[in-house]
């Protein structure tokens, strides 16, 4: 199937699990990693305008290429390094991964004074797994209290990527932790308007548990080439 078929068919999965579990306005994330430009102007013409990235040096090219673009939506969904910071600050309009007060406050000195504020997601590891990059759910508030005073910044709620589970039930335990501290903090600070979990193999139980936003990539684009 084509890409914009492919994008037509989750839009229409994502419009029917929101009526199941009266969820609104959840929104698709491409996540474009690997892909060609060709692949994301495919999107782009199927009315896509959000997209991830992992790889902030790929990611600035794609950026550049479609610099004609405004109406697209450019996120940072990998880890970061500090030697980064800078790209990630000047070219993207979201970031999904802060885990560290050092990253959020480097990000805030290098945003150009001209741009709209940073989005920031703060990742938190739910599922306690040494591999991966978050932090621990009691460290929320703390990071969070700390970025929402950098100006350059805007809080906008939390990113997780849980340990994939293949049933339902069991996928659902990581995913509603992560509902309660969202409602945590939008009860803290204001503006909290974003939830991003669930990828293709949890999308379902994602947004039964309130995600406002899931990542989707290899459904949109195919299998990913990594020999690059």
């Amino acid at each position: 199937m084509s890409i914009s078929m492919n994008l037509a068919q989750i839009h229409q999965q994502i419009q029917q699990i929101s009526v199941q579990y009266h969820r609104s306005n959840v929104r698709l994330l491409a996540v474009s990693k690997t892909k060609p430009v060709q692949a994301i102007e495919e999107a782009v013409a199927a009315g896509q305008t959000a997209f991830g990235e992992n790889y902030v040096q790929e990611a600035v090219e794609k950026i550049e290429y479609f610099a004609n673009r405004n109406d697209l939506e450019w996120h940072f969904i990998g880890p970061l390094q500090s030697n980064k910071t800078k790209l990630v600050a000047t070219h993207f309009d979201w970031i999904q991964t802060v885990d560290r007060l050092k990253i959020a406050e480097r990000l805030n000195v290098q945003r150009p004074q001209e741009k709209a504020p940073l989005n920031v997601l703060i990742q938190i590891n739910i599922s306690d797994e040494e591999s991966k990059s978050g932090i621990e759910p009691e460290e929320m508030l703390p990071l969070a209290k700390a970025i929402s005073q950098l100006p350059n910044l805007k809080l906008r709620g939390l990113m997780a990527i849980p340990k994939p589970e293949s049933e339902p039930e069991q996928q659902k335990i990581a995913l509603c932790k992560m509902q309660q501290l969202f409602h945590r903090l939008q009860a803290e600070f204001d503006g909290i308007d974003t939830l991003s979990m669930g990828m293709s193999d949890d999308m379902a139980a994602a947004i039964e548990c309130g995600s406002t936003m899931v990542r989707i990539g290899t459904a949109i684009f195919g299998a990913r080439d990594y020999s690059h």
